[in-house]
């Protein structure tokens, strides 16, 4: 059954995290996505690697783990974008796209003829979407902006790890790219909502996205809470700035996360703890009384959780409806019971391994399903068949461009 983007064609220009983030998406729920990649190495993160998928043997190919997160779904092209040649293919391709996704540069496409304003002169109905690490007008828009620094720019890391004075303490990033992944999320949602006003309006669209505006706006409460308060918020470790108890506790074998969001369930919390008197002690009756006497609380949790073991938490907790849960790993992740039920580990066949395993998307239709028919390409795997079927060069001509190192 063709996904509800099947009748769209998307350029693919862009490379590593956030611009593939969003043109995968795109591909999941069927957009036909076309990769442009360069022809010695291809996107960057062909070679973030290992680990390396293996093939039938246990050898080890040359598809990252990396890659792969991002790009199920595409066909690649390989394709010389700073020749004339390359960029004639480009315009050529745009003629019969919907959305261009790039990466570049602030500026960097204009020196190639490819920017907005190029190619809305061939294509008005273009939906063009240009992700950089700070936009494209201020006094950065020429800066590279990569995830980690702009974790550290957009306040993320300064609320990210423990506070200074404890072990360890100090501005964390988090352990996977946020900053690259939301923007990409940000992005899918600014090219669909371009597509309807098209669809409905007519005309095209040039869509700047920056990974720090992105980043800014995932301060979602804490950058409000500052907003209202006037107070720089600190570092909780695990814990939560406006609800309490709100973290993770050591136990007799292991750790607890204990998410108590309101006061009916902290009262349940205490009684099935043994210590019922704890809601009933007028320095906890309320969540604005526990956050303001945290320091006191909190010792008398962390004694309690200890008392027990994890699944013994978890069994009485999860029973009457306090919200909790263990801390797992990687392979305790894919093993719960409820991923696996929830089919969030996929496979698909694969060229190069005969099958590879992928993280499914989250995003569940219960009348039309996402169906999953193409694995994330190897290089070039698909240039001869767009160049043939979209621009309808013969095998002499493609043996051309090939010849003359522009695929």
């Amino acid at each position: 059954m063709p996904g509800p983007l099947s009748h769209l064609r998307v350029l693919d220009l862009s490379r590593v995290l956030a611009g593939p983030w969003a043109s995968q998406n795109l591909a999941d729920l069927g957009a036909e996505v076309l990769k442009i990649e360069r022809p010695k190495g291809g996107d960057d993160t062909r070679a973030w690697g290992p680990p390396f998928l293996k093939d039938g043997d246990g050898t080890d190919t040359l598809e990252t783990a990396y890659f792969l997160c991002a790009n199920r779904g595409k066909k690649s092209i390989t394709l010389d974008i700073a020749s004339q040649q390359g960029q004639d293919i480009v315009r050529s391709l745009v003629t019969q796209c919907d959305v261009l996704i790039e990466n570049f540069k602030t500026g960097d496409l204009q020196r190639y003829g490819l920017s907005y304003a190029d190619l809305k002169a061939i294509n008005p109905n273009l939906v063009y979407c240009s992700i950089t690490g700070f936009g494209q007008d201020g006094p950065f828009k020429s800066q590279a902006g990569y995830d980690f620094m702009i974790q550290g720019t957009g306040g993320l890391m300064s609320i990210t790890g423990d506070p200074d004075d404890m072990p360890g303490g100090g501005p964390k990033k988090v352990g996977v790219p946020v900053a690259d992944l939301m923007t990409g999320m940000y992005a899918t949602v600014a090219i669909l909502a371009a597509l309807m006003r098209r669809d409905r309006e007519g005309g095209g669209e040039h869509i700047d996205m920056a990974l720090l505006d992105c980043q800014v706006a995932m301060l979602s409460n804490q950058g409000q809470n500052h907003l209202i308060s006037g107070v720089v918020p600190r570092r909780y470790g695990n814990a939560h700035p406006n609800v309490v108890p709100y973290q993770a506790f050591p136990t007799a074998n292991g750790h607890i996360i204990i998410a108590i969001g309101n006061d009916a369930q902290f009262s349940k919390f205490c009684a099935a703890a043994g210590q019922a008197w704890l809601a009933q002690d007028v320095r906890f009756l309320s969540n604005a009384d526990r956050v303001r006497n945290r320091d006191a609380l909190i010792p008398e949790m962390a004694r309690l959780a200890k008392q027990r073991g994890t699944e013994e938490w978890l069994r009485t907790l999860g029973a009457i409806g306090v919200p909790c849960g263990p801390i797992n790993d990687m392979a305790q992740t894919f093993a719960h019971p409820q991923v696996q039920h929830r089919d969030m580990k996929i496979e698909l066949d694969h060229p190069a391994s005969g099958k590879v395993p992928l993280i499914a998307n989250p995003i569940r239709f219960t009348e039309h399903p996402l169906v999953y028919s193409r694995p994330p390409p190897i290089l070039g795997q698909h240039t001869d068949e767009v160049l043939a079927d979209l621009l309808g060069l013969d095998e002499a001509g493609i043996a051309a461009l090939r010849d003359a190192k522009i695929i």
